[in-house]
């Protein structure tokens, strides 16, 4: 077989229970008296019947709460405690609120407990988006335990489209200029209040930053040579690249190809006070920095109950000039008319690339959706409004 024959390896989880051991980095130490055990044993000595149901849970989440449910990969701690607390909470609120008179065995989850508890959170008003990620940490523990498939898509549980379809398209412009906002002079008034949480929104707004992601930026060691990036030859666009660790452990490189962007790291560079540091408060830990970062912007205005804006806001603001830059015009969030597709395509992508998302179509979520100029089919009637002079004409 030719080498070009040969299908790349694809990161995909193989569907079948892992190992509870350390078969991924970063997973921690199993107990001493599992060693040498498969899943399949370790469960199988706490007996249905015989083992509280919660323990039986306490014990699933153990063996492979740490692990993605489809890529070879860790989850965030975030994620691992959302996930556990959930599934803590489920069980309890089967009896609770669904008025089972007993909790099951997790392995004897059966689909009249699960469309009990979306009737609930039906009666609750969740959002969709809530009622998407419960059913997802589901289908991971139905994963853990060898079901594959045994969690069914929302319309199984007798739930709309419009109840649980996500709505991946910006329907409106978030950013900071569309609200009317001098940026420059707010983040000016936030630094001279509090100089690290200013030079994080002057991160953001240069370089496209989320907020967690700004926060841990290290305004030294995050700046690179081209060389370090690993990137083709052909792609260079600029001597230096900041780099970012993103969601998901995701890394991308962010040239320093504009003033803006040159001054805005050197402006982080002048606030901390060592080449390792990160632009948070070096007094406080991570957790500590973040809150301090939402109470600052929030003292200022920066929420969308205030001046109808989030920091988020100013992230959507760097995406959406860096589309208008790529196509030519503005996006359709902000009525941008129709672009060829090859051109919107590679808009989008690039949008998608600086954000730090690996589908392509994660741009909706900021641009809105796409809108290309599609060449007619052969005798069909163009139903296209005339240009205004044309249309005058006409009358």
């Amino acid at each position: 077989m030719s080498a070009s024959s040969k299908q790349r390896p694809g990161r995909r989880r193989p569907q079948e229970v892992p190992s509870p051991g350390r078969t991924v980095q970063q997973q921690p130490t199993r107990r001493q008296n599992w060693a040498g055990r498969s899943p399949q044993d370790i469960l199988a000595s706490y007996r249905v019947g015989q083992t509280p149901p919660l323990r039986v849970l306490e014990v699933l989440i153990e063996l492979f709460n740490t692990l993605h449910t489809s890529l070879e990969k860790t989850v965030s701690h975030k994620t691992r405690q959302e996930r556990a607390q959930f599934l803590r909470r489920f069980f309890r609120d089967l009896k609770l609120k669904a008025k089972f008179k007993t909790v099951p065995d997790p392995r004897n989850l059966g689909q009249k407990h699960v469309k009990a508890m979306v009737q609930v959170w039906q009666r609750e008003h969740l959002a969709p988006a809530t009622i998407q990620t419960y059913l997802s940490f589901l289908r991971g523990l139905a994963m853990w335990m060898g079901k594959h498939g045994f969690i069914r898509g929302p319309a199984h549980y007798g739930l709309d489209v419009d109840e649980y379809q996500r709505h991946e398209t910006a329907s409106r412009d978030r950013s900071w200029s569309a609200q009317g906002v001098d940026i420059e002079a707010l983040i000016a008034k936030v630094h001279a209040h509090d100089r690290y949480v200013g030079a994080s929104l002057r991160l953001i707004r240069a370089l496209g930053l989320r907020r967690k992601e700004s926060v841990l930026f290290r305004p030294f060691e995050s700046i690179v040579p081209f060389e370090s990036t690993g990137l083709p030859p052909e792609a260079k666009a600029a001597d230096q690249y900041a780099r970012i660790k993103g969601k998901g452990g995701r890394v991308r490189h962010v040239p320093l190809d504009s003033p803006a962007r040159i001054a805005a790291v050197a402006f982080a560079q002048a606030q901390v006070s060592s080449q390792d540091a990160h632009m948070g408060d070096p007094a406080h830990d991570l957790r500590r920095n973040l809150r301090r970062f939402d109470y600052v912007v929030s003292k200022f205005g920066i929420t969308a109950h205030d001046l109808g804006m989030t920091c988020h806001g100013l992230r959507h603001e760097v995406l959406i000039e860096r589309y208008e830059a790529l196509a030519g015009c503005p996006p359709p969030v902000r009525g941008g008319g129709t672009v060829a597709p090859d051109v919107d395509h590679a808009a989008r992508r690039a949008v998608s690339e600086l954000a730090g998302h690996a589908r392509t179509r994660a741009a909706g979520a900021y641009l809105g959706a796409i809108r290309v100029d599609r060449p007619m089919q052969q005798g069909a009637q163009d139903l296209r409004p005339a240009p205004l002079d044309q249309r005058t004409m006409d009358t």
